[in-house]
């Protein structure tokens, strides 16, 4: 079975957004499969150890690693693989197209948001769904999206969201990340926010670095860390020298992932400046962490967040300071955010019921 984000596990603060591949054999007999995933979303981990817990052997690998659906076939033939989940229904699936074995997909978000404005990107994804045994949708928007341009593949979509399963590290050492990022670690009344990508442009990193830095002026206690892979490097650079002339805003090293959740619980608040979403898991695992989240009111973060309930939604850099300036000087409003936000998470993004959706899905794949 193919599969998506196989960075997850080589780096595990990797941006879940980055397209991978992982295969599996069938070596236990015929109920375990080997497969693989060819992805570009959150799930490659999650899906991974779900298909592991049903007995099936996977293998992860980088999708960018891959230019044509030849070379998958050559890969999934040469080491006998016996299905594939392709993670993003472009960059992932189009590695697909016309493969020996039967395969599923997940979309990925920017598939459905973006992608699917490009005319030939639509096409290559039609063709890829038309083959695939199974989809999976985020959330109801996103199938509906993905229905209402191929209405004959509507039956064979299901709505999934992410599982949330958490475990920051006890023992990050924080005030070394601190000192490591040039932020003062000396104070108590440090207010950290955490961006949390991979540095690419679809993330819009460089969104709220102008406003934050003239908020940092006039209160040297608000400092903004942007931290995640590089996943487009040469918009990374561009990330880092405007970051090097705003004062208050820094490029952090990126974490391993439980160390990364670690940092996430000492922070202020998480942060997501996305122009565009598919389902931000780094906003769930905040949720989930008892961390308040300050996201950009994009569709894909509305899914997840009504605001002031669950979490704060801004549509512009100014309207950012504001309701992070609320949330600081309102302890009770920040408290009932937490807890609602926890409630919604353990409420509908169960690990458990995320692991039997992928597990039965599987087997439509024999």
């Amino acid at each position: 079975m193919l599969f998506s984000e196989a960075f997850e596990l080589m780096f595990p603060g990797r941006d879940l957004s980055a397209s991978s591949l992982c295969l599996s054999n069938e070596r236990c007999g015929k109920a375990h499969k080997r497969f693989g995933s060819v992805a570009k979303c959150p799930l490659p981990g999650h899906s991974r150890n779900h298909l592991h817990a049903a007995g099936h052997i996977c293998v992860l690998k980088d999708a960018f690693m891959y230019e044509s659906p030849a070379e998958i076939a050559t890969l999934t033939s040469t080491d006998k693989f016996d299905a594939a989940l392709a993670i993003h229904l472009y960059k992932a699936g189009r590695l697909l197209q016309g493969s020996r074995i039967p395969f599923g997909i997940i979309f990925g978000g920017t598939d459905v948001n973006e992608d699917l404005k490009c005319t030939e990107k639509r096409q290559v994804m039609g063709a890829v769904l038309e083959e695939a045994r199974f989809a999976v949708a985020f959330t109801v928007e996103m199938k509906e999206l993905a229905a209402a341009e191929w209405p004959d593949a509507r039956k064979k979509i299901y709505v999934q969201s992410q599982g949330i399963k958490t475990t920051p590290s006890a023992t990050f050492d924080w005030y070394r990340f601190l000192q490591n990022a040039g932020i003062p670690a000396d104070t108590d009344s440090l207010h950290l926010f955490l961006l949390v990508c991979g540095l690419r442009r679809v993330k819009d990193p460089l969104y709220l670095v102008e406003v934050f830095s003239d908020w940092h002026r006039r209160d040297s206690s608000v400092h903004l860390g942007i931290i995640g892979p590089a996943v487009d490097p040469v918009f990374t650079c561009e990330v880092k020298e405007k970051v090097k002339r705003a004062a208050g805003v820094h490029v952090l090293q990126e974490l391993p992932q439980e160390e990364l959740q670690a940092a996430v619980c000492r922070c202020c608040a998480l942060v997501n400046s996305s122009i565009s979403e598919g389902m931000s898991a780094a906003i769930l695992e905040a949720m989930d962490l008892d961390i308040p989240v300050l996201a950009r009111n994009i569709p894909g973060n509305a899914a997840i967040i009504k605001h002031k309930e669950t979490g704060l939604l801004f549509s512009t850099p100014q309207e950012f300071v504001v309701l992070s300036k609320s949330l600081m000087n309102d302890p009770i409003m920040k408290k009932e955010i937490i807890t609602r936000a926890k409630d919604y998470v353990k409420k509908h993004h169960s690990w458990e019921g995320e692991r039997k959706t992928y597990q039965d899905l599987v087997l439509r794949l024999q």
